[in-house]
């Protein structure tokens, strides 16, 4: 989840942004789901996660969340 933001942050002609938001045919986009889980675990589940990154603290914050939510 922590190079999601980066990526995120990316410009949509970058090949990295369209593998992030490109869904292989007839296949689940598996990254998606699991920060959409990610982000409903800790409180932030509804927040379109690529907007959220934009802001990098407040992705930070919600990444450490969720680090800090898998220790315990």
């Amino acid at each position: 989840m922590r190079w999601v933001g980066h990526v995120a942050r990316m410009s949509e002609s970058r090949g990295a942004y369209r593998v992030l938001e490109g869904k292989p045919e007839g296949r689940d986009h598996l990254e998606e789901d699991s920060i959409k889980m990610d982000l409903t675990e800790v409180g932030w589940g509804g927040v379109y996660w690529i907007e959220l990154a934009q802001d990098r603290n407040r992705w930070w914050t919600v990444v450490n969340a969720v680090l800090n939510f898998r220790v315990r």
